[in-house]
């Protein structure tokens, strides 16, 4: 597969998500645009609101360090506005629009820089809420927010009591209770999408394990353990969950259906690449997991499967695909980010 066409399975819309932005109404706005996901969610919203025949603006709002990035949303018809959100002043400027999906937050280099983490995950929500108390807002969050499980459970359903292991996963709890605060005074529906592991074809948790496959790097087996979706079926579930906010605030976990081996994916690697993982420590008996049942009852199986993952991870790599060079740490079991 050309890398073209590798790339171009972020952005194809599912019928349902068509149909189901047909019935979305107002605009939509992505507020911290220039992140992981956002680039390639706000070209899916648009693409599919061609493709559903309506009229609305996407809003890509981001501090947009790097001008090929805004001037690429742009080209595919997305609206965008440099910002810093926690400037109050340029956060009230914003316009005022019907639903938000709000994917702002700081993860990466969280040790060291507790004090912004705690600012941008959980005091920028409260002023995000009042500012857009009357628009429908999609929070990410994250499974960071559950302790680990052990495999027998299969992964933590929404009811389970949050206990978040370290100061990352601490100020992402911060910023759901804050949002549940202000749905419940305000009124306003929220959905919070708890997260983990989205992939796509630069960064991730395959991508991270194929690489090590190929380089002959050991791979750390203390957390032995994962879940993935690709990110392309995140971004359709974020898109299409605008139509689930409610208020109180639903939580909703979104990741694939299998509590994956690592052990296995790396062997899966190997078989492509034609060399022999290699391993350090041994698998524990718990690992980061959540269970996405009921965000697979809402809006179905993810499309892309597993092995097709595993299959265009190991062909973009070996073409020489763009990489982003963050990792995910999902090995990390003391919540050091």
């Amino acid at each position: 597969m050309q890398l073209k066409l590798l790339e171009n399975k972020l952005l194809e819309p599912s019928d349902a998500l068509i149909s189901d932005m047909a019935s979305i109404t107002g605009d939509i706005m992505l507020l911290g645009a220039g992140g992981k996901m956002g680039p390639s969610m706000a070209k899916l919203a648009k693409r599919s609101i061609e493709q559903a025949g309506v009229r609305k603006r996407v809003i890509a709002v981001s501090r947009f360090s790097e001008d090929s990035a805004r001037r690429d949303l742009q080209l595919s018809g997305i609206e965008t506005i440099a910002a810093d959100l926690l400037d109050e002043a340029a956060l009230n400027a914003l316009p005022d629009t019907d639903n938000v999906v709000y994917l702002a937050g700081q993860k990466f280099g969280t040790t060291g820089r507790e004090p912004f983490t705690w600012a941008m995950n959980t005091y920028l929500s409260g002023r995000v809420a009042e500012r857009f108390r009357d628009s429908r807002i999609v929070v990410f969050s994250t499974g960071n927010v559950y302790p680990f499980a052990r495999l027998l459970e299969g992964g933590l359903a929404e009811n389970h009591p949050a206990e978040p292991i370290g100061e990352y996963g601490q100020s992402c709890l911060g910023r759901e209770r804050i949002f549940q605060h202000f749905s419940q005074q305000n009124g306003t529906p929220i959905l919070i999408y708890r997260l983990n592991y989205a992939i796509d074809l630069r960064y991730g948790v395959l991508l991270e394990l194929a690489k090590s496959v190929l380089h002959s790097i050991p791979i750390d087996l203390s957390v032995g353990h994962v879940n993935v979706i690709w990110q392309g079926d995140a971004n359709e579930m974020a898109i299409r969950s605008l139509l689930h906010c409610t208020s109180p605030a639903t939580i909703l976990n979104v990741t694939g259906p299998e509590t994956i081996s690592v052990r296995w994916l790396a062997h899966q690697f190997g078989k492509l690449f034609q060399k022999e993982p290699l391993f350090v420590n041994e698998e524990q008996p718990s690992a980061l997991l959540s269970n996405a049942a009921e965000a697979h009852k809402r809006f179905g199986y993810p499309r892309v499967t597993l092995m097709e993952m595993i299959e265009m991870t190991a062909s973009w790599l070996t073409l020489g695909g763009e990489q982003i060079d963050k990792p995910t740490h999902f090995q990390e079991r003391k919540g050091r980010f």
